[in-house]
């Protein structure tokens, strides 16, 4: 749920201008739209788009009341994706949505993984727990890269979505 925190809050600073009003550089998206969607509802909403277009949603909203909002994005990003849709006026949304790996990770308790490997020294932090055991879906996206982090969150179930950082 961290990244999807980042999300939200990034649409909730829309107003700042990078370079003008004293803010850093901001984050770059894969996509960042703006759809009506009339049948969706709350004020934020996130989701995971999976490679087949499922959306698996975060918040419980009606079935189909986010596709303007996935239809918009798939215009510049395909899936998988992770994304964050805001409210702004009536049915008008803003949404951000980045890509992401998605892999299986079975058996695992912890909703979010880390596997960091610097200088050949390896961390798996499970939850908040390090862990000396191999994890064969982030060790295979790992290999090759030398210095590497990657983070794991999970969408649903086995399914986690993965970030890969070299370093």
């Amino acid at each position: 749920m961290a990244r999807y925190d980042d999300m939200l809050a990034a649409l909730g600073a829309g107003a700042a201008i990078p370079g003008v009003m004293g803010v850093g550089p901001g984050r770059t998206w894969d996509a960042m739209v703006a759809a009506h969607a009339p049948l969706l509802t709350g004020d934020s909403v996130t989701f995971t788009a999976l490679e087949d277009g499922t959306l698996v949603v975060n918040e419980d909203v009606p079935d189909g009341s986010l596709t303007p909002v996935a239809d918009q994005i798939e215009e510049m990003v395909a899936p998988p994706y992770r994304a964050a849709t805001a409210r702004n006026e009536g049915d008008m949304w803003t949404a951000v949505a980045e890509s992401v790996q998605i892999a299986t990770l079975a058996g695992l308790e912890a909703d979010q993984v880390e596997l960091t490997i610097v200088g050949g020294e390896r961390t798996l932090t499970l939850g908040d727990a390090v862990s000396s055991s191999t994890l064969p879906g982030l060790d295979e996206l790992a290999e090759g890269q030398g210095d590497v982090a990657i983070h794991a969150e999970r969408v649903d179930g086995d399914l986690f979505a993965v970030d890969v950082f070299p370093l």
